[in-house]
């Protein structure tokens, strides 16, 4: 199966150590947005978008890259690392998600973790989640990425 996975990882690298814990599982190529044409993801069997979460939302590139998209009838998944705890009636990845419905992709499921986090209130005592992504978080992500080819 061939799969790309599609990232934007800016703060402390989050984001692109989950992605390529799921890359080592799926045999993917790990790109950020400005790394790929628009067009280029309509060649994969499956792609995963994801970012880091920045005031509640996806990171901006990633979401216009999204945007950017041709209409697909491929299949997708979106991914999210974030310092504060997920809410369950407001999941990071459900703008991401729709996003993507919207363009045609069948979504097949989410992944979230928690990541090492030093946004502004969290600077002063040197962050939150020192560590995180760590290994249970990495085990995960690539137990998720089994399930995608099952």
């Amino acid at each position: 199966m061939k799969t790309l996975l599609v990232c934007t990882s800016v703060s402390h690298g989050n984001t692109r150590r989950v992605a390529e814990a799921m890359a080592e599982v799926l045999g993917a190529r790990v790109v950020a947005p400005q790394e790929v044409a628009v067009a280029e993801p309509a060649d994969y069997d499956l792609v995963g978008f994801g970012s880091g979460v920045f005031s509640q939302r996806m990171h901006p590139d990633l979401l216009a890259f999204v945007r950017a998209l041709p209409a697909s009838s491929g299949r997708a998944f979106a991914f999210a690392t974030s310092g504060l705890p997920e809410l369950p009636f407001a999941p990071f990845t459900r703008p991401l998600v729709r996003l993507l419905e919207r363009k045609g992709f069948a979504v097949e499921a989410t992944f979230t973790c928690r990541a090492f986090d030093t946004w502004a209130p969290f600077r002063p005592v040197g962050g939150i989640n020192r560590g995180r992504p760590d290994a249970g978080d990495l085990t995960a992500a690539r137990a998720f990425a089994g399930r995608l080819v099952e």
